[in-house]
């Protein structure tokens, strides 16, 4: 039986990243699955090149954070969804840019489906507290065979039953909310389990603010990494957005 490591929401931040793939469950893990919003933040270039280091254990899902990155690295038109992403895109390598447009929006590994938001839509927002009906939509067009979606994207974990299917958010690795550290998943066939990361948050955002050339990198480790967004402050922000 396959064990599989979830890591979604990386964001850019190569020691949160650093710190989750030394846990001995993803350093033995058959598969690690990259769920999407793998480089917008403040180490873009850094976080990709080691996860590319992963070679063919890694399963790439590309998340909407990751498709805006592309569409500004190529210069098209597109507001900005915050100040360092815009940044992000320009210093990513022509390859990088390459390998993010090219990564698909799901994936399937026996009866389980990775993405981003959902999957049929990587901004599509989904919460725990969603009504059945709700979820029910999300997941229309799924095979009767899928008995499990492991996603991503508002940065907060939960599992929670869906009308005979199991819905899991693997949280966030680089600015996890609701509680601070590392969130990831580990998938054992039917079995999932909700990990965190023990991690000392100031050393951790004292390397962010030493090692990345984004301008406002202190500032962004800081709002994001030294502090934490509440349950209550996310689900506020994340709650309009998800009535469909």
């Amino acid at each position: 039986m396959e064990r599989i490591a979830v890591l979604a929401d990386i964001h850019g931040v190569l020691p949160s990243l650093e710190a989750v793939l030394a846990e001995p469950d993803v350093r033995s893990a058959d598969v690690v699955v990259l769920a999407g919003d793998l480089a917008a933040g403040p180490q873009p270039v850094e976080t990709l090149d080691l996860l590319q280091g992963l070679g063919d254990r890694a399963v790439w899902v590309r998340g909407n954070a990751d498709r805006e990155l592309v569409s500004m690295a190529r210069g098209e038109q597109l507001d900005p969804p915050d100040e360092v992403s815009p940044w992000a895109a320009a210093e990513l390598r022509p390859d990088q840019v390459e390998l993010l447009s090219s990564l698909p929006t799901t994936v399937t590994i026996g009866d389980v489906v990775f993405c981003h938001a959902t999957p049929r839509n990587d901004e599509e927002v989904v919460l725990v507290d969603s009504p059945l009906s709700r979820w029910q939509q999300v997941f229309a067009g799924l095979p009767a065979e899928v008995r499990t979606v492991v996603c991503g994207h508002t940065h907060m974990p939960f599992a929670r039953q869906v009308d005979r299917r199991l819905a899991v958010n693997a949280g966030s690795v680089g600015m996890p909310y609701g509680a601070p550290l590392p969130s990831w998943a580990l998938v054992t066939g039917p079995d999932v389990q909700l990990r965190r990361t023990a991690v000392d948050l100031n050393a951790l955002a004292d390397r962010v603010t030493a090692e990345s050339a984004y301008p406002a990198a202190a500032a962004w480790a800081d709002e994001y990494i030294r502090t934490n967004y509440s349950d209550t402050e996310a689900l506020a922000a994340f709650t309009p957005r998800a009535k469909g």
